[in-house]
């Protein structure tokens, strides 16, 4: 065993002094570098590693890192609603705030253009018939007037429907006016925007005479194509100046079912006419000395 130990020693001894002094150097160095201390101890590292890690605290930088600013900013003021109630709806959309409703939403209002005062006539502020009802019920015509206003009727001026119903045309009102206050005396004002449904237009008006309203009437016509809206718009003001007539008692007589029955009597007819086109047949009224016009023509 002391021969075996003698031996080894000897293979020993020989091998490290014939090894190069340069592969000692660097086998020390290795064999006592940091590196391999921290190889053979990477378990004790490792836990105390683990240890600084779970007991650092959160970087101050990822928690207090304010946004980009790039990416939007939600603040907690903007997160914040706070009701009202009752709901304050928005302002109509008027002259008096389209400045505003412009510097808010950026679009031009609607009833922009709209905001001047009407004009002024000899230094007198002029009305805004829209919603005024100056001089309504204020002050009587004087009797010249009156006179001419409530005149009888002149029958031969009455036209019929076929339906049987009587009026007086929309241009015998305007020559009454005339005659009345003379040209230029009298007008209508719309008190409305026209309303256009699917089969109708109707707007309101106000009859202005000699610088006071003395009615108001809502006129309305019927159309049965888009392209008679026009057509229509000027029938609805006809419609309503005959209705503001009534108010001045010019052709009363037309409201009034004595004066009816006795003008149906006397004066119109019922006969069967015949179409010329789809030859169907049907019963007008029609007046005693008037006549069947086209597209139809009298049968029996």
């Amino acid at each position: 065993m002391a021969a075996r130990r003698g031996v080894s020693s000897l293979i020993t001894s020989s091998c490290s002094r014939s090894t190069p002094s340069a592969y000692r150097a660097t086998h020390r160095a290795f064999s006592s570098s940091p590196a391999s201390g921290a190889f053979v101890n990477s378990t004790p590292r490792a836990s105390t590693a683990s240890t600084s890690t779970a007991a650092k605290p959160a970087s101050t930088t990822t928690a207090t890192k304010p946004a980009s600013a790039t990416s939007p900013s939600y603040s907690s003021t903007q997160r914040t609603v706070t009701p009202s109630f009752p709901a304050k709806e928005p302002p109509v959309p008027t002259a008096r705030n389209a400045s505003a409703t412009e510097a808010t939403t950026g679009q031009r209002s609607l009833t922009d253009g709209l905001s001047d005062q009407p004009a002024e006539i000899e230094g007198v502020p002029a009305i805004d018939w829209t919603r005024s009802y100056h001089g309504l019920g204020s002050v009587s015509f004087s009797p010249e007037q009156a006179e001419v206003l409530l005149a009888p009727i002149v029958q031969d001026d009455v036209e019929v429907k076929p339906d049987g119903i009587i009026y007086l045309p929309e241009i015998k009102y305007r020559r009454i006016l005339n005659k009345a206050f003379g040209p230029g005396g009298w007008g209508l004002a719309p008190r409305g925007e026209s309303i256009v449904t699917g089969k109708i237009v109707t707007r309101e008006y106000g009859l202005i005479v000699q610088g006071r309203l003395v009615a108001i009437a809502r006129g309305e016509q019927q159309y049965f194509d888009p392209d008679g809206i026009p057509t229509a718009t000027e029938g609805c003001k006809s419609n309503a100046l005959m209705r503001c007539c009534k108010d001045l008692g010019i052709a009363s007589e037309l409201w009034d079912p004595r004066f009816i029955r006795t003008f149906t009597k006397d004066n119109t007819k019922e006969i069967w006419v015949e179409h010329v086109v789809n030859k169907k047949k049907k019963k007008v009224v029609i007046r005693k000395d008037d006549v069947v016009r086209y597209p139809f023509k009298a049968t029996q």
